[in-house]
């Protein structure tokens, strides 16, 4: 199929250049045919999508108007709840879960015209960087099987990357979705605190989760975002006035346009021939005409210790509720024996461990020197990056210190495993919006460069984004590993 991002697709299928049943069954195909290396899917939902395809084949046929994701095939992560569909969060917990109502964001896009395909694998409850953590599966790299996708988006990403689908949903509460998409070589974005509704997903850190798309253009990413963003009265966090059409503002110049460098993304950590890529990527942008401003952003070096005490504390408060009679499978005998044994052998070490930390930071006595500092930590650090935004229109950085690495490699040393989120957490403390977009290779695997700007300027960094595309040859995929090269 000669149709590869999500706009193509639709506008091929509103001029009967194919059909909707022919593009899902090309996909439906595909991941049948592949997906047993790559373990992306959980799932995948066959007679619904075809139904669903048929119908807007009919559509077409009727010339009736049709939505902006007309026929376009979309794979959602296993936390965002399709009605009548299993929704496990990649725990056993949740193993016999099926969701009674649409998340916010599956009602919006389903109202678009969008195919829902099937739910992607994911590490559990979100909590990891490489979707080793998920209870049911392990998902590869499609650029190299031995490595991991990164996390906690893995399989969304990984589906994306391997060209299983045009667009998937992924959520990030600490750079889940933008770190797995500068290691499979996709567009991956994390929109402003609010812009999207979190109505219909299981809640990691609700204070920084927030969904967002996974696709291979930033001009797709836009599209997806305009159509899930808005006002929604089952989120009481959701923004006014959030309906922004993106697509419209996108101008794919970054003439005067002002890029902040902070020197403490290239200090210690990150791999020397990472930063040779991301600084020929800036270079790219300043041959457009746009201007370097090296800047400092001191408290970078605290954003990943903030975060590893507010997510586990707030985790362990939302996690609470699976328990095994509220929520959860349901384990036999008394009632303390019957949540130790739910709990015990319903999560796995990774939830286990970060519930313990929760707890323990939010106990008495405790709160006021762990969780209380990060918090203050926290608004300290959307100040250093409102300041420095009041001087540069987007900061851009390295979105991972490394390449992917092999499955198992990280897998028994969890303080490795979260240093891979370095540069992707201050965003989500400070609620401003992320994307990484592909910018080139080291060692046959990808890099993905994050530019971040102020809170509601979604459209500046999918702007910039799409700009660095058209001046460049990064959007390939992994099943056409030659043209990378």
């Amino acid at each position: 199929m000669n149709y590869k991002t999500a706009i193509e697709i639709r506008d091929a299928i509103k001029s009967g250049e194919t059909t909707a049943t022919a593009v899902v069954k090309y996909y439906l195909d595909k991941i049948k045919a592949e997906d047993g290396k790559v373990g992306a899917f959980l799932e995948t939902f066959d007679e619904e999508a075809l139904a669903r395809a048929e119908e807007i084949d009919a559509l077409v046929k009727a010339g009736a108007e049709l939505g902006r994701l007309a026929g376009v095939p979309i794979a959602v992560k296993d936390n965002i709840l399709i009605k009548g569909h299993t929704a496990s969060a990649g725990s056993k917990i949740l193993a016999d879960y099926t969701a009674v109502y649409d998340a916010t964001v599956i009602t919006r896009l389903r109202e678009a015209g969008a195919i829902f395909i099937g739910r992607t694998n994911m590490d559990e409850f979100g909590m990891g960087s490489s979707t080793e953590t998920s209870a049911y599966q392990k998902t590869h790299n499609p650029w190299n099987l031995d490595k991991i996708p990164g996390g906690s988006s893995g399989g969304s990403v990984a589906a994306v990357a391997a060209g299983f689908v045009p667009v998937a949903l992924g959520s990030d509460t600490g750079g889940s979705i933008r770190q797995p998409a500068s290691l499979c070589g996709v567009v991956g974005m994390k929109p402003t605190y609010g812009r999207v509704s979190r109505y219909g997903l299981i809640a990691l850190a609700s204070s920084l989760d927030q969904i967002g798309p996974l696709c291979h253009t930033a001009e797709d990413a836009a599209l997806v975002l305009e159509i899930m963003a808005g006002k929604d009265a089952n989120d009481m966090t959701t923004l006014e006035n959030s309906e922004v059409a993106i697509s419209e503002l996108l101008k794919k110049d970054v003439k005067g346009l002002k890029i902040g460098v902070p020197k403490e993304f290239f200090e210690t950590g990150i791999d020397p021939e990472i930063e040779k890529v991301v600084r020929k990527a800036i270079d790219v942008l300043v041959e457009g005409g746009a201007e370097v401003i090296d800047i400092s952003l001191p408290l970078t070096e605290y954003a990943l210790p903030a975060y590893y005490i507010i997510q586990p504390g707030e985790a362990a408060s939302n996690l609470a509720r699976f328990d095994g009679m509220r929520y959860g499978t349901r384990a036999e005998g008394g009632l303390q024996e019957s949540y130790k044994t739910a709990r015990g052998e319903g999560f796995g070490m990774e939830v286990k461990r970060r519930i313990m930390i929760g707890n323990y930071i939010l106990s008495a006595g405790y709160a006021d020197a762990y969780y209380k500092k990060a918090l203050a930590v926290r608004t300290a650090i959307h100040t250093d990056l409102a300041e420095a935004l009041k001087s540069v229109d987007v900061i851009i950085g390295p979105t991972s210190p490394s390449v992917a690495w092999n499955i198992n490699e990280k897998f028994n040393d969890p303080v490795a495993m979260y240093l891979s989120d370095i540069y992707t957490t201050s965003a989500n403390i400070a609620g401003i919006p992320s994307i990484s977009v592909p910018c080139g290779f080291v060692n046959d695997l990808p890099v993905g460069l994050q530019i971040m700007a102020g809170i509601g300027e979604d459209y500046k960094v999918i702007d910039v984004a799409s700009a660095y595309q058209d001046a460049t040859d990064w959007n390939t995929f992994a099943d056409n590993k030659n043209e990378a090269k």
